[in-house]
């Protein structure tokens, strides 16, 4: 029975207790340390917001992330989490009952999608620094980006399912012939289309460029049901496909 009396008492100090803890937690998560244990907390409670585009448009990854994002992008988690979004796109597409007329389409970006510039990011700080637009385009030009495997598999199951692929990239039209050989060194192959920026395009937003490509796709009668893409910018915008498949990347922000 003494317990009994002290119970009310033991409940508000815990729950008192609870919530001082809690508030330490989001106190951590907001502000965080400048450096220390509590980086791999607030780097991955960031990486969270800017997955689910919470965090909206952001230049380059926070200065303290750096360790975090290099160690997640070569590590088991990004393989996992790619995995994870090819057996759910997969998943889905064998749900879809392919006509057979050639206009079942799956959309798929290519930098971060199909290809892996993580070579680049790497001697570049792996979203850190400002974007140089002219070290890139050299890096492109080499033509060895190496396939994203996840996604190499996904690509061979919705062939074999009988979709249509249709390649629809940021890259310019003047980067075409190293695109496509980039794409058949990677393993890629019997794409129906690959579309890139043309002279008109250059300049805007990749939400309104790549909709407007999905627009006149669905105007030539091709039913797009799937489509895959590391930004949010590759899969917004009217129309959308049926589903659209998010891959993870820390590294940058396309708006």
């Amino acid at each position: 029975m003494g317990l009994l009396r002290f119970l009310p008492l033991l409940l508000v100090l815990s729950a008192i207790a609870s919530a001082a803890a809690s508030q330490s937690v989001l106190r951590m998560v907001s502000e965080g340390p400048p450096c220390g244990d509590g980086d791999d907390l607030y780097c991955d409670s960031w990486r969270l917001s800017e997955e689910t585009n919470n965090a909206g448009y952001w230049k380059t990854i926070p200065a303290r992330c750096l360790q975090f994002v290099a160690e997640y992008m070569n590590g088991d988690r990004f393989a996992s989490d790619s995995a994870v979004v090819a057996a759910e796109s997969l998943a889905f597409a064998q749900t879809v009952q392919v006509v057979g007329d050639g206009k079942d389409v799956w959309i798929f970006d290519v930098d971060e999608t199909l290809l892996s510039n993580l070579p680049y990011y790497a001697v570049n700080g792996y979203g850190s620094e400002d974007f140089n637009e002219t070290t890139f385009d050299e890096w492109v030009n080499l033509a060895k980006a190496p396939a994203l495997p996840a996604s190499l598999r996904l690509y061979e199951e919705l062939l074999g399912l009988g979709f249509q692929v249709v390649l629809l990239t940021g890259r310019v039209e003047a980067q075409r012939n190293v695109t496509a050989e980039n794409l058949s060194f990677a393993g890629y192959h019997s794409w129906n289309r690959l579309i890139l920026r043309e002279d008109s395009d250059i300049g805007k937003k990749a939400v309104r460029y790549k909709s407007g490509r999905r627009a006149e796709l669905e105007a030539q009668g091709y039913r797009i049901h799937g489509n895959s893409g590391d930004q949010w910018s590759d899969l917004l915008g009217s129309p959308m496909a049926m589903r659209s498949f998010k891959l993870p990347n820390p590294m940058y922000y396309i708006q």
